[in-house]
């Protein structure tokens, strides 16, 4: 087994350390040295360059604006960022919510959100633990009851990284009790400017005051939302 990297992926690592050079603020990359905290406009401003070179959604289809890498180009781009202390990508929205959007989003979906994630229209965070249930994430409690043509969500969300900078948030939702628990849980988009919501800071040991903290708790007080925010099929959320 040849471990040696071949000539064309030596020459990706350059073009990878080239883009850096040229593209990387020095004083951004003096804030990850520091390990001091990026504001949401260093974190747009790193996304969007990399979007304009189409490399911030490099796992994604092609289709949907992908690279097409393979492992060992991705390996070789996660190292050079690293090595270059490059922000990372901030997950929630390309990492976590837009492959599972190209799986089981309708084609209005997709094509909807997909390209605003890309441009930073729609800065994202998730709603997955409450208090209570976190790593027991079957346990979640917080409700979506369908009133019509809308969803009414009741309930509460914590440790919500960076939840006092989105744009909208992805929700597990309890939509039934009937059956084992996992069946009844739906995943929802919540727009954060909807009427109902309350972000709150969560002070950690670091002191970190608001606006700057990383997590929250996020209250959810008869919130409505269309039936077409649902993702896939209703109570299969899990």
């Amino acid at each position: 087994m040849d471990l040696n990297y071949t000539a064309e992926e030596d020459a990706f690592r350059e073009e990878v350390q080239t883009f850096l050079k040229e593209n990387l603020r020095p004083s951004l990359a003096a804030k990850i040295a520091n390990d001091t905290r990026l504001t949401k406009e260093d974190m747009v401003e790193w996304h969007t360059v990399l979007n304009n070179r189409g490399w911030l959604a490099w796992h994604w289809p092609k289709e949907h604006g992908g690279t097409g890498w393979t492992p060992i180009q991705a390996h070789i781009f996660h190292e050079e960022i690293v090595f270059a202390n490059a922000p990372r990508i901030i997950p929630f929205g390309v990492n976590m919510l837009g492959p599972v959007l190209i799986k089981y989003g309708s084609e209005e979906q997709k094509a909807h959100y997909l390209p605003k994630m890309l441009t930073s229209e729609h800065w994202w965070c998730q709603g997955y633990s409450e208090p209570g249930s976190g790593s027991d994430l079957a346990s979640l409690q917080m409700k979506a009851e369908r009133d019509g043509d809308h969803y009414v969500l009741n309930g509460s969300k914590i440790w919500t990284s960076v939840a006092q900078h989105a744009d909208w948030i992805f929700c597990l939702v309890r939509t039934s009790k009937e059956g084992k628990r996992q069946e009844g849980i739906s995943f929802v988009l919540v727009d954060m400017k909807t009427p109902g919501i309350t972000v709150e800071p969560i002070v950690c040991l670091d002191n970190t005051p608001a606006p700057h903290q990383e997590v929250n708790q996020v209250f959810f007080e008869d919130v409505r939302i269309p039936v077409e925010n649902l993702v896939g099929e209703e109570n299969k959320g899990w």
